[in-house]
């Protein structure tokens, strides 16, 4: 039954970031979903009564935002609004027990087990990127791939984000299979700003030397076709925090090789159509556009909201019908996570989850803290633990920022991500029976 619950574990892992894989039977229905699901029901047969330490923290923070959001059931003024707050607490719960359950799981498997674990990750946001660009190429030249590939599946219609037309052609972004073109972008960031300083410090002759720095430049290649300037932001915002630690290698063949090939790739395709690009360009980088001003526009419902419900705001997950009288549609959100939670949870929910936040942040720099231990005692292992402290806590900043326009922290990704970080200080924090002299990360660690 292990092996079922590693299979299950692995395909969550791998599938989180496909959104476009889903169902309308008992509603919306993600792949993720029913791969979590599958995992928690073969965790549950083969657990142990004992869970990890941090596991415990979550199950204890889990009760505190149950609570919160239960106590804005009494908020709730129409009947809609019921129906929202239950789907909303349903899906809330399934990734919540994905994260504690992976928390322990990992914890339990140890430190081989883990990089396998973010090999797979990484991996599966690899093929969506590779499967937006070639979406991309696809739509050039006249064709969906969405018609193709994802429709006979889920039986739904979908395609290419249309952004445009300059000179008689369409301009095209990316979205792969998430939703929309600034989810891939942010998605991007996570195995972006945490490969990267993996990467930096392997040694030189490390078999997977090649192969990250080969998908890092992939991934950039991936963000900008997006041109999400929430991945950008976030992607500034990680490099940053990175540039602390990292910053002598700046200016080294490691980071300069990737980031050359990235732009000279760049370079070619706007050499090609320069004024197409400009064109392009200038209409990401104008804010003052009417769908800009709207991202901005939803920041002053906060004190409309706070005035009427200012402790547990209008109800978990029914921002969608405040927003209605704007927009005229039912389905749309706040684009911004952090306005969503002011709103839907108010003053005390929104403290509630910033103590979550910050007890991650803790966390993370416990693990660069346990990485430095491990350098005095003279462990080789420093070499990865640090680079991961550093990682995680650059990509969860990212996010953080890039979600200041949309609301990702809220997707299955984002949970999986989590499991990821906070597993580092039970994983790594223990001595393993047999570690190989040259600390980890393994040829078999990450899959092509």
């Amino acid at each position: 039954m292990s092996r079922v619950a590693s299979f299950f574990f692995f395909s969550t892992l791998f599938c989180c970031t496909w959104e476009k894989i889903h169902w309308t039977f008992a509603g919306n229905v993600e792949l993720s979903d029913m791969l979590a699901l599958c995992f928690l029901a073969s965790f549950a047969i083969v657990s142990r009564a004992r869970i990890a330490e941090t596991s415990a923290t979550l199950l204890g923070f889990l009760t505190v935002f149950i609570v919160v959001y239960l106590i804005g059931f009494y908020n709730l003024d129409t009947p809609s609004g019921l129906g929202l707050l239950v789907k909303g607490m349903v899906i809330f719960m399934i990734q919540f027990s994905f994260l504690i359950a992976a928390v322990t799981w990992l914890w339990r498997r140890g430190q081989e087990y883990y990089w396998r674990a973010l090999g797979w990750f990484c991996a599966g946001m690899v093929v969506n990127g590779i499967y937006g660009v070639l979406q991309l190429l696809a739509a050039r030249s006249g064709h969906n791939l969405d018609a193709w590939v994802v429709q006979p599946l889920t039986g739904g219609a979908s395609r290419i984000n249309l952004y445009g037309i300059v000179e008689g052609a369409d301009v095209f972004r990316s979205n792969a299979l998430t939703d929309d073109p600034n989810h891939l972008g942010i998605m991007v960031i996570v195995p972006l700003l945490v490969l990267t300083p993996l990467y930096l410090r392997l040694e030189r002759d490390h078999p997977q030397r090649r192969r990250l720095r080969l998908t890092i430049a992939f991934l950039l290649l991936v963000e900008a076709t997006t041109l999400s300037r929430s991945g950008v932001l976030g992607l500034l915002v990680g490099g940053l925090i990175l540039a602390l630690p990292y910053r002598h290698y700046l200016f080294t063949r490691a980071v300069v090789a990737p980031v050359i090939g990235v732009l000279a790739v760049l370079a070619a395709a706007v050499a090609v159509r320069p004024h197409y690009f400009d064109v392009v360009l200038r209409s990401r980088l104008d804010l003052g556009s009417t769908n800009e001003s709207g991202h901005f526009t939803v920041y002053t419902f906060i004190p409309k909201v706070l005035a009427s419900h200012p402790l547990f705001g209008l109800g978990w997950n029914t921002f969608s019908i405040y927003y209605q009288y704007v927009t005229g549609l039912s389905n749309w959100g706040p684009h911004s996570f952090y306005v969503a939670l002011v709103v839907e949870t108010g003053i005390v929910g929104t403290v509630v989850y910033a103590s979550f936040l910050f007890w991650i942040f803790v966390r993370l720099r416990g693990v660069t803290l346990l990485g430095r231990q491990m350098a005095r005692a003279g462990d080789a292992l420093s070499a990865r633990v640090v680079p991961l402290g550093w990682g995680w806590t650059a990509a969860l900043a990212g996010t953080m920022a890039a979600n200041v326009f949309y609301l990702t922290m809220q997707f299955y990704y984002f949970y999986v991500f989590l499991a990821l970080a906070l597993a580092v200080p039970g994983v790594f924090g223990k001595p393993e029976p047999e570690r190989s002299p040259v600390g980890v990360l393994q040829p078999a660690a990450l899959p092509a």
